[in-house]
């Protein structure tokens, strides 16, 4: 299964929906890749067309982990089990709903251009996107338009991995796709353009759909506002591998170009994984310096929603020894300096796999995350460290500044702009970028004598 584009995949998802027709409908699409999806949806069933937009609450600590999510008109919606299993405070959601709040204001403002929202009381939400990954972000459109009053609410996307409806739960009332293909690695891989959707095409579209009888057709309209990819597009595909580690099968993808100087192994505990845009950034950034990468996951897709797991930190850095160690194996990797890249709670975790008495690591670097939950293992760890925390996020700084007290070999803590780890600030991802190829490239020769 492939699509032309995103207006292709909308034109072959409409007649899966033609069962709506005749019915109070508003279609919504989640900006950005969902609304050309979503425009050919509504122009098919003669229905207003919107956006949806929502920001999730992500967990103090580890963001990737949804305790929420909040839509227009002030609507939030909590997971009150994951809010209690996390240990989260009301102090802490209502810091966590002010910042993802203002970005929510500022994304509606750039792509509403002052059009008031289409009203859902009463009528039927069909949230379109353009595929579904984890489906965390549709799950929270569902819940926000049930919010803000729809009667029902129908998810539809042209292509999801198998098993995707149980994600979703009962957040909608009906969910619609195409093809759920057993070899499902990323949404990407389904369309034979998939060029990052801008702001601009999501206005065009908007746009178009107020006014259908002016201009030219919507992907014509799309086009003349496209731009060349931005930087956080995924890069090329690697090699898709697994891994058997402890009793499971984790995944990855490996990517060596040409005479590698190293490898960096990207440690994920969180959803998004080693799908993650800006791991997958930072992982161009490194192929383009002649670095290979193994983007690994260190725990299965069940386990990446529980927050007993994302958090079990020894769990995590056997995970990654093993993964190491199956690395380590391979011909083309076998002696080449290693290092280690780790967010969220892997942070943690590859400080304590590099505290290993028999760790072969060059070198370190946590991105934002949490350091600190490696306490006991850090005054181990010899690999020199480069710790990347926002400027502006003054709790993680303060954890950082402890995680670094506590370590005795060669480190540094680098602030790059920005109040989240997610390194959302423009620019802050780019500086993050180059601060890891930095230490990277000038720590080779920290395992020259220790790689046999």
């Amino acid at each position: 299964m492939t699509f032309i584009d995103r207006a292709d995949a909308g034109r072959q998802l409409a007649p899966r929906l033609e069962h709506l027709r005749g019915e109070p409908l508003v279609v919504l699409g989640l900006p950005r890749g969902g609304v050309p999806v979503a425009f050919e949806v509504a122009r098919a069933l003669g229905a207003p067309l919107d956006v949806i937009v929502v920001r999730k609450l992500g967990v103090p600590f580890q963001p990737e982990l949804g305790m929420g999510a909040i839509g227009e008109d002030g609507v939030r919606v909590l997971n009150r089990e994951i809010v209690a299993e996390a240990g989260v405070g009301e102090d802490e959601i209502a810091a966590v709903e002010a910042r993802e709040r203002a970005e929510l204001d500022r994304r509606v403002a750039r792509l509403r251009g002052g059009r008031a929202r289409q009203p859902l009381a009463g009528r039927v939400a069909v949230v379109v996107d353009d595929g579904i990954a984890t489906g965390s972000t549709a799950r929270a459109a569902c819940q926000v338009a049930r919010a803000q009053g729809a009667a029902r609410v129908v998810l539809a996307v042209p292509v999801a991995p198998p098993g995707w409806e149980t994600g979703i739960g009962g957040d909608a009332d009906e969910l619609i796709c195409l093809g759920t293909p057993a070899a499902f690695f990323a949404i990407g891989q389904f369309y034979a353009d998939f060029t990052q959707t801008t702001d601009e095409q999501v206005t065009a579209c908007l746009q178009r759909a107020a006014t259908p009888a002016a201009g030219v057709p919507a992907a014509s309209a799309a086009r003349a506002h496209a731009s060349p990819a931005h930087a956080d597009d995924p890069p090329g595909p690697g090699q898709e591998i697994e891994i058997a580690v402890g009793g499971v099968r984790l995944a990855g993808q490996l990517t060596v170009p040409g005479k590698p100087a190293g490898i960096v192994v990207f440690a994920h505990a969180a959803a998004t994984g080693r799908h993650s845009p800006r791991s997958r950034y930072l992982a161009v950034v490194l192929h383009q310096a002649g670095l290979a990468t193994l983007l690994a996951d260190l725990l299965t897709p069940a386990e990446q929603v529980d927050p007993a797991t994302v958090f079990d930190i020894r769990l995590l850095e056997r995970r990654l020894t093993g993964i190491t160690r199956w690395l380590r194996a391979q011909p083309q990797a076998s002696t080449l300096p290693l290092h280690y890249l780790g967010t969220r709670t892997a942070a943690a975790a590859v400080l304590g796999a590099a505290a290993e008495p028999d760790a072969q690591v060059a070198a370190v670097v946590c991105r934002g995350g949490r350091p600190d939950l490696a306490s006991a293992r850090l005054a181990a760890v010899r690999a020199p460290t480069l710790l990347i925390v926002a400027e502006q996020d003054q709790v993680l700084l303060r954890l950082h500044r402890q995680a670094q007290a506590a370590l005795r070999c060669e480190n540094r803590l680098a602030l790059v702009p920005g109040g989240s780890d997610l390194l959302e600030a423009p620019g802050a991802l780019a500086a993050a970028a180059g601060l890891a190829l930095g230490w990277f490239t000038s720590r080779h020769k920290f395992a020259a004598g220790q790689v046999s």
